[in-house]
Parts: C-alpha cells; sequence; structure tokens
C-alpha cells in the first residue's frame, strides 16, 4: 500500500507523473489510472496566499514534460465536464475551476491540480481549513465536501523539549515521571504544581541558563552584547509582508521614542529583540524589510543612552536550533502552528492575532495565557467591506506617525534619506495586510508583556499553563491522525531497528 502526501503545491507534479508511469508504462486504462492516483495522493495546504499557491508557466512544460502537460490537459478537459454536467450554463464557475488559466501567458493552477488529483484536502488549523472551504477553495468543497478536513500541526517532544531543551525535560519529568515524552497530554499533570515555588524557581532557572547560554553565543557570533536578563523578544519566520515583521519595527520605534526620548530615566523591562528569517531571492520588498531592522538595529544599539535597555538584533543564517533559547515568541500575523508550539513547548510565552494555531492553543491553555492582540476573522471582514484606510490612522495615532516620520525621513538612513521610501508608500497606500490597524492594540499588548515581566513568578506560572496545555499539539497526534483519516492506515507501535 502506498500513500503519498503532497506538502504543498511544489510536489504537484507527482500526479501526472504518477498518471503517466500507470498508462504509458503499466498500460492500464485511463480510468483505472485515475482511481489509482486519486486514492493514492491527499494535499496539504499551508496557506491561503494567492501567491503561494503555486502557477506554473505553460511555455515550461512544453519545452521540459510535454507528456506530462498533455496529461494535465486531459485531466483537466474531464474534470470540466464534470463541472458542466454539474452546473449547466456557469462558464464563470468552469473558468474559477479551471485547471488552466487563461491569459497573455497560460499557466497551470498548482492547487487545483493538487485537488482535484487528491482524495482528501486537509489545512493545518482548525481556523485554516474552514477558510480553505468557505473561501479560497470553496467551489471544489461545495462539489466534494467529503474530501476536505483539518489536520493541526503538531511538533515531535522528543525533538523540541528532550533534545532541545533537556534541562526543562528533566526538571517537567521530576514531577510528573518520563512517559510524557510519548504521551504528551501528561502535560496537563503540570496544572498541579502551577503554585510549587519550588517547580517555579527549577523552570525559571532552566530558563535563565538557557538564555545565558544564548547571550554569549551571540556576543561570540554577532559581535552584539546582551543583557541575559532581559526580555527575549523572538520573533521568526520567513521576512514577508503577511508575517508582519513591519509591526514589530514599529513596536522597535515607538519603544526606543519612549525609553530614550521621552522617559529615560523609567525603570523600562530591558528587552533584547531578535529577528530572524529568509527573504526570497527576488522578493525586494522582503529584502527591504530587512534594511529596515538592520538599520534600526544600528541606530538603537549604538546610542549611549540605551545601554542594556534595548538591543535589536537580526539573526543572520536563523535556524531551529537556536529556536530554544527565547522567552516570548512573536506569532503576529498569520496561521504558523509550528512555530508557536515549538515556542511553548520550550518555555516561551506567545503574543499574537486570534487566527492559526493560537485560536486553538487559547482554548487549550486558556486565552488568559496567551498574549492576544488585534483584530478577529469577523472584524478584518468588516473592514475589508468598510476599506481600510491606513491614512486615517497616521493622522490619528501620534506614536504611529512619528514613527512613521522617522523612517519616511531618513532617521534610520541618514546618508540615504529615501531609502525606505516605497516601504512607507506600502504602508500607507498599498498594505493588504493592515498593519496599523493593528499597531495601538499590539502596543498595548506588549506593555501587558513589560508589566508581567517585572514579576518573574508570574511569568513563570503562565509559561507552566502554557506548557501544560500543549499536550494536543504533539506531532504523535497529527500523524496518526493523518494515518487513519487520509492514508488509511493504522499508526505501528514497532520500533524500527
Amino acid at each position: 500500500q502506498v500513500a503519498i502526501q503532497l506538502n504543498d503545491t511544489h510536489p504537484a507534479l507527482a500526479i501526472p507523473e504518477l498518471m503517466r508511469i500507470l498508462v504509458d508504462t503499466e498500460k492500464l486504462s485511463w480510468e483505472k489510472a485515475w482511481d489509482i492516483v486519486v486514492r493514492t495522493c491527499a494535499y496539504t495546504n499551508h496557506t491561503v496566499l494567492p501567491e503561494a499557491l503555486e502557477r506554473w508557466p505553460i511555455d515550461l512544460f512544453k519545452t521540459l514534460l510535454p507528456r506530462h502537460l498533455d496529461i494535465i490537459y486531459e485531466i483537466n478537459r474531464r474534470h470540466l465536464e464534470r463541472i458542466s454536467k454539474l452546473y449547466p450554463g456557469d462558464n464563470d464557475r468552469l473558468r474559477r475551476m479551471s485547471l488552466i488559466e487563461e491569459g497573455d501567458a497560460k499557466k497551470i493552477n498548482m492547487a487545483h491540480l493538487c485537488i482535484v488529483g487528491s482524495h482528501a484536502v486537509n489545512g493545518v488549523a482548525r481556523i485554516h481549513s474552514e477558510i480553505i472551504k468557505n473561501t479560497v477553495f470553496k467551489d471544489f468543497y461545495d462539489i466534494d465536501p467529503e474530501k476536505f478536513q483539518n489536520k493541526t500541526n503538531g511538533i515531535t517532544p522528543r525533538r523540541w523539549l528532550v533534545m532541545c531543551n533537556p534541562g526543562l525535560a528533566e526538571v517537567i519529568a521530576e514531577r510528573i515521571g518520563e512517559n510524557y515524552i510519548c504521551d504528551l497530554d501528561q502535560l496537563k499533570g503540570l496544572l498541579d504544581f502551577v503554585d510549587d515555588d519550588a517547580f517555579i524557581r527549577d523552570v525559571a532557572k532552566v530558563k535563565q541558563e538557557s538564555k545565558m547560554k544564548f547571550a554569549a553565543y551571540l556576543e561570540e557570533q554577532y559581535k552584539v552584547k546582551i543583557n541575559p536578563s532581559s526580555l527575549f523578544d523572538v520573533q521568526v519566520k520567513r521576512i514577508h509582508e503577511y508575517k508582519r515583521q513591519l509591526l514589530n519595527c514599529l513596536h522597535i520605534i515607538t519603544l526606543y521614542n519612549r525609553r530614550i526620548k521621552k522617559e529615560p530615566k523609567k525603570s523600562w523591562t530591558p528587552r533584547t529583540i531578535m529577528i530572524g528569517g529568509k527573504a526570497a531571492p527576488g522578493y525586494h520588498t522582503a529584502k527591504m524589510i530587512i534594511k529596515l531592522i538592520t538599520s534600526i538595529g544600528e541606530v538603537v544599539n549604538n546610542d549611549p543612552v540605551v545601554g542594556d535597555n534595548l538591543k535589536v538584533i537580526f539573526l543572520e543564517n536563523y535556524r531551529v536550533t537556536l529556536a530554544e533559547k527565547g522567552e516570548m515568541r512573536r506569532m503576529i500575523t498569520t496561521c504558523c502552528p509550528m512555530f508557536i508550539l515549538k515556542a511553548v513547548t520550550l518555555g516561551q510565552g506567545t503574543i499574537g492575532t486570534m487566527d492559526g494555531a493560537n485560536v486553538e492553543m487559547a482554548e487549550e491553555a486558556g486565552e488568559e495565557n496567551l498574549f492576544i492582540f488585534g483584530m478577529r476573522v469577523e472584524d478584518v471582514e468588516a473592514l475589508d467591506k468598510k476599506g481600510y484606510d491606513a491614512v486615517s490612522y497616521y493622522k490619528r495615532i501620534p506614536e504611529l506617525k512619528e514613527a512613521m516620520d522617522q523612517i519616511s525621513g531618513g532617521a534610520f538612513s541618514p546618508t540615504q534619506p529615501d531609502l525606505f521610501k516605497d516601504l512607507v508608500n506600502l504602508l500607507m497606500h498599498h498594505d493588504r495586510f493592515k498593519v496599523f490597524a493593528d499597531y495601538e492594540d499590539y502596543i498595548r499588548c506588549q506593555e501587558k508583556v513589560d508589566t508581567l515581566y517585572k514579576n518573574p513568578k508570574e511569568w513563570t506560572r503562565k509559561v507552566i499553563r502554557n506548557i501544560a496545555g500543549c499536550g494536543k499539539f504533539s506531532s504523535d497526534r497529527t500523524i496518526s491522525q493523518y494515518a487513519k483519516e487520509i492514508w488509511g492506515v493504522e499508526p505501528s507501535l514497532e520500533k524500527i531497528a
């Protein structure tokens, strides 16, 4: 028995390639081959961004894979024939659901190919799966609702707790035993120790030891000396407009303005802000976001008045082995379960919008134990209907205006004052992801973070509650659901030699 899980649209060619093998090499009829392909393949969608749902040029297929193109054309012909019978005369629906997108340069919609050629389609968080059913792939859901399901992502506790943070794993095992490593639901037992002063001290000690090691690493690798007792504030994901690193930048500038210009003598919570991620080679905006981050860092880190109160570091060549060292993990935009879960399992707090896996984390750990800010789904929908006007926020919010004026005026690029004009224009006039709309609430939420961090005991109790609530998010559960509900096999407990 064979199952092929198409992890996003990148491996979509598996569908026409398997058809080619079965029809051309094995001499099966089209109908028999197609039945095998559909029962073999399943598709996991990871994002609803249109630009991430790949569209490959037909000219490329003509040159490199002409036989595969013939097969895709035939798949599409039969697919549209079925749609025509279900919705006679609905040419607009045919256009929307076709595998072939017409235009000056014809393209193949690889997501549509994945859906048509698979027996199951899933998102990776419950709210994400609802979005693909109700909006992105609604036409396909209408005709094949049984195909669509959800598989909330998980992480392996062996990798992300036992290996990454053995000190924390040991402290947990001393209280609830070691069986939680293979049954993450047992972490709920930590709730019995949320008021245990000794356990609170042990967890805080382990976290501080990791931070001190990481501070030494940063000094060695990045030549930046940081305060290991500061709040480690980490945002790691690919650099992209929809990941809203720009909201992070505006927060940093606001902190800098408050702490240095307005109230330098106030007792602020020391904060080390780290941003990591990579930009696609041809994505100019993402590269300019990185440039803005590093430029802000140069100004902040070299201001003698700041001292250890605020540091900004862009983690070049970021890799997952660094992730265990953080204190706060930002998920400020989008469905991104894996990073949230790794953060929580490692004993980090999470600040984020109420979407993606944050919704399910809030259900498991309690919304009061996450730092939630910003618009909900219904708020975004209402704002879309009303019309998002970034300039109105800019005019109404003095601190936002000040930060934007600094960026546009060259405060962080004195030798090239217009360096960030494209980013300013994007935020002011073409921002699909509504950064300004969440700015005020994000600043307020970060103030709550600062306040709680000054109370180490309460901070650690919140961390413990988060860890106790992440049992649902084990990859063991995720893989078991894939096996039973998509691949049609029972999980095996056999050890692999």
